[in-house]
């Protein structure tokens, strides 16, 4: 597991607080899992699904009454991540701010990391 001590892996603004908060309670769930998988036209895509109960080797992260748990295998990856929610006119959604990322597609769903090494460096 990737951490550092006193370091939460991820931050949460109010408006993503809130909106986690609203979607454990209206489904009666734990919390929301966040994770990466290979996918997109940059590689790389983020995770969000729902969860009952969290997983021993998760990060969890709990802020403002709202839970989210890391899978081990992107907590290296989102280390860092700001997770915000925003509302446009056109569309509202989770917005990740991670300064991880090296590129991503015009349309913003997919993202590209530095290599594992960059990464390890970076967060030492």
């Amino acid at each position: 597991m990737f951490s550092i001590p006193g370091k939460q892996a991820v931050t949460i603004t109010p408006a993503a607080a809130a909106q986690i908060v609203k979607l454990m309670q209206r489904d009666d769930r734990a919390g929301l899992r966040i994770g990466v998988k290979k996918g997109g036209c940059a590689g790389m895509e983020y995770t969000m699904d729902y969860v009952e109960e969290a997983d021993p080797n998760d990060e969890i992260v709990e802020q403002d009454g709202a839970r989210v748990m890391i899978a081990p295998m992107a907590q290296m990856f989102l280390f860092g991540t700001e997770i915000d929610y925003e509302i446009s006119l056109l569309e509202s959604g989770f917005k990740f701010r991670n300064p991880n990322v090296v590129d991503a597609c015009g349309c913003g769903e997919s993202i590209k990391f530095a290599d594992l090494e960059t990464l390890q460096a970076q967060q030492q």
